[in-house]
C-alpha cells in the first residue's frame, strides 16, 4: 500500500506541473483575433480608396497602428515584451501621425510612409510566427494568413509612397500623380502579378522592389496558403471515416490513465505475493 500510494502521489504532482505550465504558457485570446483583424484589414482598404485627402492619411496610420497593436496582442509574446513594442509603436506612430499632418508631401511624409511599411513588416512577421507555431490548421489559422497577405500589400504600398515622397521625381511612368489610392492599386496588382499595365513605375528602384512584390505574392499564395488549406482539409486520422474525428486525449485523461495503469500494476505485484503463514504452493514437475 505504501508503495501504491507513493506513486500516485508522484503522479499527481507530475499532473499539477503539468496543469500549471500549461495554463502559465497560454495565453487568452490568441489567434482568435485574425477574423477581426481580416475585418479591419478591408475596412482600412475601402476607407484608402473611397476617402481621399488628408484626412484618409490620419485615418490610415491610426488604422494601421491598430492593426499592428491587435497583432501583438495576438502573439505569444510574453507580457513585459508586449508592453514594451505596444510603447515604441504608439511613440513612432504618434511622431509619424505628426509629420503627415505638417507635411502632406516631402521628406517629413517620406519618413512617415517608411515607419508605417516598418511597423507593418513587424506585423506580418508576430501574425506568421503566430500562424506557424500552433498546432493545429484551424479556421482562425487561414485567416491570419490572409491577414498577412493584405498587410504586405499595403507594406509595399508604403514604401511606394515612401520612395515617391523621398526620391524627388514621379514614381510614376508618364507623369501619373502617385495617391494613396494608386499606390495601393499598383501594389496589389502587383503582389496578385494581374498587372493591368495603367501604372508602371519610372525608375529601377521602383521596378525593382515591384518585381520582388511580385515573387513574394506568388510565393506566399503558393506555398504557405496552400499548405494551410491542404492541412485543413485533410482528413486528422487516415483510418477513420470522414464523418468520424475521435476525441484527442487531454493531458488530464492521460495522466489520469497512468495513474489507473499504476494502481493495476501495484495490485497484482501484491496479490503475486504470498501471505504471511500461509502453506507454500506446491507445483509439480514433468
Amino acid at each position: 500500500m505504501n508503495l501504491t500510494a507513493g506513486r500516485c502521489a508522484k503522479l499527481a504532482i507530475m499532473a499539477i506541473r503539468a496543469r500549471v505550465t500549461s495554463a502559465s504558457t497560454r495565453r487568452p485570446g490568441g489567434n482568435r483575433r485574425f477574423g477581426l483583424l481580416l475585418v479591419m484589414l478591408a475596412g482600412t482598404y475601402v476607407i484608402s480608396a473611397f476617402v481621399p485627402g488628408t484626412v484618409t492619411r490620419t485615418l490610415q496610420i491610426a488604422l494601421f497602428l491598430a492593426i499592428v497593436l491587435l497583432a501583438v496582442r495576438a502573439s505569444r509574446a510574453p507580457r513585459r515584451v508586449a508592453r514594451l513594442v505596444n510603447a515604441v509603436i504608439l511613440a513612432g506612430s504618434a511622431a509619424a501621425l505628426a509629420l503627415a499632418r505638417g507635411a502632406p508631401t516631402g521628406a517629413a511624409a517620406g519618413a512617415a510612409s517608411a515607419w508605417i511599411a516598418l511597423i507593418l513588416a513587424f506585423a506580418v512577421v508576430l501574425i506568421l510566427g503566430e500562424v506557424l507555431s500552433g498546432k493545429d490548421v484551424t479556421l482562425q489559422s487561414i485567416f491570419g494568413a490572409i491577414s498577412a497577405y493584405l498587410i504586405i500589400g499595403l507594406m509595399f504600398a508604403a514604401c511606394y509612397a515612401a520612395m515617391s515622397d523621398l526620391g524627388g521625381g514621379p514614381f510614376f511612368a508618364n507623369g501619373q500623380r502617385a495617391t494613396t489610392a494608386t499606390l495601393q492599386y499598383f501594389s496589389f496588382t502587383t503582389l496578385t502579378t494581374v498587372g493591368y499595365g495603367d501604372f508602371t513605375a519610372a525608375a529601377d528602384s521602383g521596378r525593382a522592389v515591384a518585381v520582388m512584390e511580385a515573387v513574394l505574392g506568388q510565393v506566399f499564395l503558393a506555398v504557405l496558403v496552400g499548405w494551410l488549406v491542404s492541412v485543413f482539409r485533410a482528413p486528422r486520422f487516415s483510418g477513420d471515416s470522414a464523418g468520424t474525428v475521435p476525441h484527442p486525449r487531454t493531458p488530464a485523461r492521460q495522466n489520469r490513465a497512468a495513474m489507473s495503469a499504476a494502481v493495476r500494476r501495484s495490485s497484482r505485484r501484491q496479490s503475486a505475493r504470498p501471505r504471511p503463514g500461509a502453506p507454500p504452493r506446491l507445483t509439480r514437475r514433468g
